[in-house]
């Protein structure tokens, strides 16, 4: 079973759902701007979406897993899974449905913990609120798509998963473009952000109803029955609780910078979430995806006691996440201005916007191979059903991470607020690897450290090509369609090709990987 091929499926699919995204996030920010309803339906999206990283994908996912894994390769096999997975079923509906009934209940509460100061702008605040209890029931429905998109997983099956987000993409393209021309028939800002956020719930069903056919399609059958407290359940229910803190430091740090970002000047939030869409493309295809693939496999070889190949598949793991990361961070930070104005300047989205938004992006991809490199570490504790080593890691960052931008964020703003989520994120990165190097889960060797060094060099190489690069075509940048794509493909274009030529060329790229990959064009002609 290759780690690249599993990579491969899932990073392809969610760079499919990220240039969605994109689009999504283009018409957003020309219709909406960044005012008033801009940055309200910002807050009632980031509510259900950070608790679907946090719980859903994160803790249960990391703890769901192993245990479904180990089930399946267990004496009782498919039967045994499925009882193990419909037992989980059973009490998972029931928690879901009270937690977001209390959530919605108490929204009022949670939206002036986090937004308090929505309140001096008149109706921003009730807005929030509005939007809030509107995309809330997501969370439950996406929920479950995650609980089915594990069991896929552990079947090796990675593609479903992976393409529901590209769903939720094309939901939301469909409500902002209806909501555009509601405004133009006599509507406001306001009925674009109402329409967008009941197409966020709309996603959900759409989800759910496609992962329940890909399950059936794939002979898992699930049923839900009266909910029993099984021993199972309960060590399930007892590894979830630090892992939802453990898994998602990155996500309860968007809480944090929430927070923050709304005690900034009105926009503050809108234009943080679109720069870190930029962030998330590269986080997104190769983090997911790593995250995604190597928990199973992990799992796998830990339990059948192969810890050549436990060591053998981190590294890998590392050294792809490197790869594709530090270059992209490099080129995110050079080419921020190019970026952000060809994609989002225009319409309501000034070029004012656009400028804060580029150092926003700079400070944000400081920290990208950290972001991945977390989803790389982390799965080395959850296979071991370690949750409680990366909580207080997670616990100890988040207090540096409330620390720093308490201090800078009076002084830089909404960039301050990137760059701690940056540095917090590294600091976390390193601290769960010097703990799996203790305990000897994981150790860097020299020649893994030898092809960093080497991916660096190239780096180095493309950074310097794309600085000269750039002045140059700053008037199409802003041009019509025609011209900003033709001088960002020539940037993209020619930082790879410098990249990955002297990657090459200087022995950056580990044979054993390329093999893989030749593989796995080669299977499908065999």
């Amino acid at each position: 079973m290759s780690l690249v091929r599993n990579v491969g499926t899932i990073g392809g699919l969610t760079a499919l759902s990220r240039v969605f995204g994109f689009v999504r996030d283009m018409l957003i920010a020309r219709v909406l701007g960044a005012g008033m309803a801009a940055d309200a339906f910002q807050l009632a999206f980031v509510l259900p979406n950070t608790f679907r990283r946090l719980f859903a994908e994160g803790a249960f996912s990391v703890a769901f897993v192993p245990m479904y894994t180990r089930a399946l390769a267990g004496e009782g096999g498919e039967e045994a899974a499925d009882r193990f997975a419909n037992d989980v079923l059973a009490v998972f509906i029931w928690v879901l449905l009270g937690f977001s009934a209390v959530a919605m209940l108490v929204m009022p509460g949670i939206v002036w913990l986090l937004a308090r100061e929505y309140q001096e702008i008149p109706g921003k605040y009730e807005l929030a609120v509005t939007l809030s209890r509107i995309t809330f029931p997501y969370l439950g429905l996406v929920s479950l798509v995650a609980m089915l998109s594990g069991v896929l997983n552990a079947h090796s099956k990675f593609a479903p998963g992976a393409f529901v987000p590209v769903l939720l993409n094309i939901v939301l393209i469909t409500g902002i473009i209806t909501g555009y021309f509601m405004r133009e028939a006599g509507g406001t800002d306001v009925t674009v952000a109402y329409v967008q956020a009941i197409a966020v719930a709309a996603a959900g069903v759409a989800q759910l109803l496609y992962m329940g056919w890909a399950t059936r399609k794939a002979g898992v059958t699930l049923k839900i029955t009266p909910p029993r407290l099984t021993p199972e359940v309960k060590r399930l229910g007892m590894l979830i609780l630090p892992a939802t803190f453990g898994a998602g430091v990155y996500q309860i740090s968007q809480f944090v910078d929430t927070f923050f970002a709304t005690s900034l000047p009105q926009g503050s939030l809108t234009l943080l979430k679109y720069a870190d869409r930029l962030n998330q493309m590269p986080l997104g295809i190769v983090g997911i995806a790593l995250g995604t693939a190597i928990l199973p496999m992990l799992a796998r070889h830990i339990q059948s006691g192969d810890s050549r190949e436990a060591q053998r598949l981190q590294a890998n793991a590392v050294e792809m996440a490197t790869l594709l990361t530090i270059p992209a961070a490099a080129a995110l930070a050079i080419c921020a201005p190019a970026f952000v104005t060809a994609f989002f300047v225009g319409g309501k989205m000034t070029e004012a916007n656009g400028t804060i938004m580029s150092s926003i992006v700079v400070a944000l991809v400081a920290g990208l191979p950290s972001y991945v490199l977390v989803k790389v570490f982390q799965p080395g504790f959850f296979s071991r059903e370690d949750t409680r080593t990366p909580v207080w890691i997670a616990a100890g960052t988040l207090i540096v991470n409330i620390g720093v931008n308490i201090v800078i964020v009076p002084i830089y703003g909404i960039v301050g607020l990137a760059a701690a989520t940056a540095f917090t994120s590294t600091l976390n990165v390193l601290t769960l690897y010097t703990i799996l190097q203790i305990r000897g889960w994981f150790l860097f060797t020299g020649k893994l450290a030898g092809r960093i060094a080497r991916q660096i060099v190239a780096t180095a190489a493309m950074s310097g090509v794309l600085y000269m690069l750039m002045p140059l075509m700053a008037d199409r940048y802003g041009g019509n369609v025609f011209e900003r794509v033709w001088s960002l493909g020539l940037l993209c274009g020619a930082g790879m090709v410098v990249f990955f030529g002297v990657a090459y060329a200087i022995g950056a790229l580990d044979k054993d990987l390329l093999a893989q990959l030749r593989r796995r064009r080669s299977k499908p002609a065999a």
